[in-house]
């Protein structure tokens, strides 16, 4: 600063050049902190979005990533080559097939519904002409009732209340936690609650 300048302006206000200089650093130092308090969140850390954690400096959400956007199906019978496929989490029947080679000249296509969205986990069977339907893969009982164990999610889905979301869910839930053991176990299935489990509950079987 000017000394001729803190001079006058002592006189004026009745401090010395002493006083003046110290009021000027206090001044200075308030309000650096001002500015410090403003950058950071009141709680001590940086506010990051609602559902999310701080990592490493960055955000993430509280499972620590997105799922998988992904279905891995089983492709057998008159394909070109059967095995395990990987595809986009809405694709259909018909892209499995595709992927596992397309279909033999021999594959019965008839009754197949090849618009039909994948389940993760499920196999796909194309069968041969002439080739006799596997009964025992049928998760639908002799007097009509589903076996939640064994029903494929186009099986599932017939049921009340379920629909195609639904019925990946009951899929994905035994793959996960192994067999039901009991029917009342669908209420442990997100989605199914005890409306929907009494409108099929006379319908299933374990």
């Amino acid at each position: 600063m000017d000394d001729a300048w803190l001079d006058r302006l002592g006189r004026r206000v009745g401090a010395s050049r002493a006083e003046l200089v110290g009021l000027a650093i206090l001044l200075s130092s308030g309000i650096a902190m001002v500015a410090m308090l403003l950058w950071w969140h009141p709680s001590g850390e940086r506010a990051v979005p609602d559902g999310a954690s701080l990592s490493d400096g960055e955000p993430t959400t509280p499972d620590g990533g997105l799922e998988a956007a992904t279905v891995v199906v089983h492709v057998s019978g008159a394909v070109a080559a059967p095995g395990v496929v990987a595809l986009p989490m809405g694709a259909r029947v018909h892209d499995a097939i595709a992927a596992a080679g397309g279909a033999l000249p021999t594959a019965q296509l008839a009754g197949l519904n090849l618009a039909r969205v994948l389940v993760d986990g499920e196999q796909v069977h194309l069968g041969a002409m002439g080739e006799e339907p596997e009964v025992a893969a049928s998760g639908v009982r002799g007097d009509g009732r589903i076996d939640i164990n064994r029903a494929s999610a186009a099986e599932l889905d017939e049921l009340p209340g379920i629909g195609p979301t639904l019925a990946e869910r009951i899929v994905r839930w035994r793959t996960d936690h192994g067999p039901f053991t009991s029917t009342g176990q669908l209420r442990d299935v997100s989605g199914i609650g005890e409306r929907v489990f009494q409108a099929l509950a006379d319908l299933v079987v374990v």
